[in-house]
């Protein structure tokens, strides 16, 4: 039986902080760039991470849980998160943490769609799908709007489409949990599976492209201390136990807030510009993402509203 519920104000409260948290993770790994290679950093903190889940499933008893059922969806969804940071890390190398964060945090929208097609109870309505148009309006206003006072350059159009690139793995992982057996996992399980995905394949590709060579100064030091503490470790579990308490495409009300702390984040710490267009599509995608994600909290709050009900 599907027990999953509409966001409270316990998720509500949840929600606001695990956006934080990835709004400052791109600024994060964009800091300690120059130190040591994103891609890099992303397979250190995965690994890392997956020492920590595995320990914490050892705790818990949780390790005879692991089945032939929930095995071939588990190497779907590490091999899908491990494509969407390998498009985050190459991404950051050519356009601002600013603006991959718009691009990646576009991923409630193409869950919403994927959900829509793969689970049923989460069909998307007519209004939502205005948000749908809304939010791609916006991609492509802020994808070929113009950089100051002259065109966009080829080098950040391509990190733009990197992000967007790992938005949609981003929404293939989470329709993979939401319609295999690891709907009914422990979060731990399939943060494992995902963490240990992101390590091998990202390694192996920062290898084979030569970007292998660090510095361990202090500002890497923190920055894959955060990655792997609070976002690889502490905010994916938590973000894991949201999806199998609550409906998935009314977490994304609140994702919005996702990009907008990404934006102030990376103007406040790394000085970086906005440009009108860029500002516009981004308000254009968050937009989108509240009607998407919000129409049924929105339709049950003037439900509840109308006379008669108490």
């Amino acid at each position: 039986m599907n027990t999953r519920q509409p966001v409270d104000a316990r998720a509500a409260a949840l929600m606001c902080g695990l956006c934080a948290l990835w709004g400052l993770q791109q600024v994060a790994i964009k800091v300690a760039a120059p130190d040591m290679a994103p891609l890099l950093q992303l397979s250190i903190r995965s690994g890392l991470a997956a020492i920590l889940v595995w320990g914490l499933i050892l705790w818990r008893g949780e390790a005879r849980g692991f089945d032939r059922a929930t095995l071939g969806p588990g190497i779907v969804v590490g091999l899908l998160f491990a494509v969407e940071f390998l498009f985050v890390g190459e991404g950051l190398r050519y356009t601002s943490a600013s603006r991959m964060v718009i691009f990646l945090y576009c991923a409630p929208i193409f869950t919403a769609i994927g959900l829509h097609l793969c689970v049923p109870g989460e069909r998307l309505s007519l209004l939502q799908w205005g948000g749908i148009l809304t939010a791609f309006v916006g991609v492509v206003v802020a994808f070929y709007g113009p950089a100051g006072n002259a065109p966009a350059s080829a080098d950040q159009r391509l990190g733009d489409a990197f992000g967007l690139l790992g938005a949609i793995a981003w929404a293939a992982t989470t329709v993979t949990v939401r319609a295999t057996r690891l709907a009914a996992a422990p979060a731990s399980q399939t943060l494992l599976y995902q963490l240990l995905g992101a390590f091998g394949l990202l390694l192996v590709v920062a290898w084979a492209s030569g970007q292998t060579d660090f510095q361990l100064s202090r500002t890497t030091v923190l920055s894959l201390a955060f990655q792997t503490l609070l976002i690889a470790f502490m905010s994916y579990l938590a973000w894991f136990w949201l999806l199998r308490h609550y409906l998935a495409s009314r977490l994304g009300v609140l994702s919005f807030l996702t990009p907008l702390f990404g934006v102030i984040f990376g103007v406040w710490l790394l000085d970086e510009t906005l440009e009108p267009a860029f500002v516009t599509g981004a308000l254009l995608v968050m937009a989108g993402i509240v009607v998407v994600s919000g129409h049924d909290l929105f339709r049950q709050h003037l439900a509840s509203r109308r006379p008669g009900n108490l």
